[in-house]
């Protein structure tokens, strides 16, 4: 894992405020070992998890819709 930059810490913070539900859960599901959102600095977990769960999280229909791939 590569640190991440102050620069791109912030821009990760900028994506992750406008990514959609769909996006987010995608992300969730399909993110490569590694991801700087869910293996970095905690702040970039945390951000996304807030939001993705204010979204309303991985549902049924946006699992099924999703797949596995």
């Amino acid at each position: 894992m590569t640190m991440l930059t102050e620069t791109e810490r912030s821009e990760w913070l900028k994506r992750i405020s406008t990514m959609d539900q769909v996006y987010m859960a995608k992300l969730v599901r399909f993110a490569k070992a590694g991801h700087p959102v869910f293996y970095g600095p905690n702040d970039l977990s945390k951000a996304f998890f807030d939001r993705f769960d204010s979204l309303g999280g991985m549902t049924p229909s946006i699992s099924k819709m999703i797949g596995w791939g």
